[in-house]
């Protein structure tokens, strides 16, 4: 019975210890990518990892402590929100919006501190949401929303979701401050603009509303009562500031007081600057302005603190703003205008599309006079009225929107605005299905989605017909030469009737009856994603290219079938499954192969002894003269890995125009990067039988420009 015992205490013990390795593994992996941006743990390791500790705790209930990674995610639903008084007040920031405005700031401090130069930080200002983390004993014990700035929202079970910020603070180390017993911290949760890009994605895929800018998405994942939603948003945090700790430990610099931060586990904003005069100051603020559009995150300005803590406690505040601190806000990326009409655009499925004509304005050096409203709902949230004086909003590449109508400076002269019932090009009948919110028109011979189908079918992602653009495809469909994209394989026979038309001599005619023949060799993917199904891009089209091995057999799935594919969604599969059972498209695709569009799908081994076996590529920004699809098909044709993320593994990076976060994260690793002509003429070799040139990841033979 002793000898039992004994061995029972041993495996309990022999577990712990597993438990404690597993945890300092994911703690480890988390702290390299989030705090280091330097990855050594892959994500397969991680899941390994976090799948075996779930076991254990699972299987004994005991191990589990409030700190385990493990406990992220799974409390249960809150019924509302507890308030949460701050044991300091979270302040607000005073505004400057030029130099001259900085100067004035400068001034003050000077005159106060009797100095004429005062050291400085400067940091992006992240446009999220300001939240408190409470420590005891190194653990996350409460989280809280800034609120009016002295109460917030208990949020505890939302931010521990947040992989970035740490359940368990590290020991510093290098003789900086040890855990204190009980440590405040403050800091920005946002979410990345390719997170809401991809959130969006998944509300339009669902036919729900698209949120407004990645703040508001972010605030509304931070305050859902049920933590397993906002778990699924991938919310980031940078920290910013030591909030309340007992005085003796208080660091003397604020800029001591980031490297301390990040020692004890804290991500923080990246690019932060020690600047030792006000022009320094200013070269940074306007660098941080300049760089904005490249970010992967929002930012609307840059803040600036003095540096020493003794300063800022000499400075104080003043209202509710401190001193010691200011906000220099970059230059409106909003303007305001007169919203002149609505017109709606039917695209290719058929969904009809408000856009907003505006007296034009200028927003950051560009003149708008369009803007898109989403929908009929969004038109509704906004109540928008034709005459209405609205905030538009332009920011880097993305298409203007109106945020916000002034509704206090209406005169009576506006007009309701009424969505129309029946579509505006063809007359038919609109149908709004429940749950989603774009309507349809329900004539699938509608001109202008027949316009759109065939335009999105020719194109560069679908079968990349050159010289098929939307002008050509307007002018073949107003002919009356074209009927439905199999249509387009039948138009040698109609040569006369093309050299009748504007523009078409007979070269171009040639080169385009060419262009549409050698189109019949694309691959499934291509020919899928081409169809235009609804929720189905290239990914989806990809997904089901790997699966089945041809058009006609993807129309023989069941339901069942489409939902089992991994990685799809049962929106998605639903969607596919609809678009098969419809008679008219079933006689589209006999028709597309009996004019000999009949690729063949399935997915084709990896090889593994290719040219460029055992490398990994990473793709970011625009290509122009390949879509990222079809780069990443010749690399894994070639033997290459295409991954997602840039890791100290990455032998290339590829470089295209609008690079984002990538190129830069490429840059911090030191990793090589091509640009596009780069990438060709590796791909040209490499497919010509040589051996690259470009065979050491620690070399750069082929740089991008």
């Amino acid at each position: 019975m002793g000898e039992r015992l004994d061995d029972q205490i041993a495996d309990v013990d022999g577990l712990r210890r597993r438990v404690a390795e597993l945890r300092a593994t994911i703690d480890r992996g988390n702290y390299e990518y989030y705090i280091l941006d330097n990855p050594t743990l892959s994500d397969a390791e991680w899941d390994a990892a976090m799948r075996e500790l779930r076991a254990i705790e699972e299987a004994h209930p005991v191990l589990v402590t409030p700190d385990s990674p493990t406990q992220r995610v799974g409390a249960t639903p809150l019924g509302a929100f507890a308030t949460v008084t701050h044991p300091l007040p979270m302040l607000s920031l005073g505004n400057v919006f030029d130099e001259a405005g900085l100067r004035e700031w400068a001034a003050r401090v000077y005159k106060i501190t009797g100095r004429d130069a005062v050291e400085c930080v400067v940091e992006p200002k992240i446009d999220g949401l300001a939240v408190a983390l409470t420590y005891e004993e190194g653990r996350l014990t409460v989280g809280a929303t800034r609120g009016d700035g002295f109460t917030g929202e208990d949020v505890t079970q939302n931010l521990r979701t947040i992989r970035a910020i740490p359940l368990r603070l590290r020991e510093p180390g290098d003789g900086l401050p040890p855990v204190p017993p009980r440590l405040e911290v403050r800091g920005e949760v946002f979410l990345p603009r390719s997170g809401f890009a991809a959130i969006n994605e998944k509300q339009a895929e669902a036919g729900k509303p698209l949120y407004a800018n990645p703040r508001n998405a972010a605030a509304g994942s931070l305050r859902q009562l049920d933590p397993g939603i906002t778990a699924a948003r991938p919310l980031r945090f940078f920290a910013y500031q030591v909030g309340s700790i007992e005085r003796a430990l208080t660091p003397r610099a604020h800029w001591d007081a980031l490297r301390w931060l990040k020692a004890l586990g804290f991500p923080l904003s990246p690019d932060s600057a020690l600047c030792a005069t006000l022009d320094e100051v200013w070269e940074r603020c306007r660098w941080w302005q300049e760089r904005r559009d490249a970010l992967d995150f929002e930012i609307d300005g840059a803040v600036v603190k003095v540096n020493q803590t003794g300063l800022q406690e000499e400075l104080g505040q003043v209202a509710r703003e401190p001193r010691w601190a200011i906000a220099y806000k970059f230059p409106a990326v909003q303007g305001v205008t007169r919203l002149d009409h609505i017109e709606i655009n039917v695209g290719r499925t058929g969904a009809l599309n408000p856009l907003a004509f505006l007296d034009p304005v200028q927003i950051g050096g560009v003149t708008v006079g369009r803007a898109t409203l989403h929908n009929e709902d969004q038109i509704r949230r906004l109540d928008l009225k034709l005459g209405d004086w609205v905030v538009v909003e332009r920011r880097g590449d993305v298409i203007p929107q109106i945020v916000k109508v002034l509704a206090e400076r209406r005169d009576g002269s506006e007009r309701e605005y009424h969505f129309p019932t029946s579509c505006p090009t063809c007359g038919s009948t609109v149908e709004r299905v429940a749950g989603e919110a774009m309507s349809y028109c329900t004539n699938a011979s509608c001109p202008a989605q027949l316009k759109e189908r065939l335009a999105h079918f020719a194109g560069r992602g679908a079968m990349d017909i050159e010289g098929l653009g939307a002008e050509r495809v307007a002018q073949f469909v107003d002919a009356g030469l074209l009927g439905d994209v199999a249509d387009l394989y039948l138009l040698h026979e109609r040569r006369d009737a093309l050299l009748a038309l504007e523009r078409m001599a007979e070269k171009n005619t040639d080169n385009l009856l060419r262009a549409i023949e050698a189109s019949k060799g694309r691959p499934l993917a291509r020919l899928i994603f081409g169809l235009g199904i609804r929720h189905v891009g290239e990914r989806n089209a990809g997904l089901l290219a790997g699966r089945f091995a041809s058009l006609e057999e993807l129309c023989r799935a069941s339901l069942e079938d489409l939902v089992a594919i991994p990685g799809f969604g049962a929106i998605v599969a639903q969607s596919v499954y609809d678009f098969c059972q419809e008679g008219r498209n079933q006689a589209l695709i006999a028709k597309l192969a009996a004019v000999g569009v009949r690729p063949e799908g399935g997915r084709p081994p990896a090889p593994t002894d290719g040219p460029l076996a055992g490398k990994s590529f990473v793709l970011t920004g625009r290509l122009d003269s390949l879509t990222r699809g079809e780069a990443t098909a010749r690399l894994q044709a070639l033997g290459a890995t295409v991954a997602a993320t840039v890791t100290k593994k990455t032998d290339y990076v590829v470089v295209g125009e609008d690079a984002g976060s990538k190129a830069e994260r490429a840059a911090a690793l030191k990793r090589p990067t091509l640009d596009e002509p780069a990438l060709l003429a590796l791909l040209a070799e490499a497919e010509g039988g040589g051996t690259p040139g470009a065979a050491s990841p620690d070399e750069e033979p082929v740089p991008a420009s």
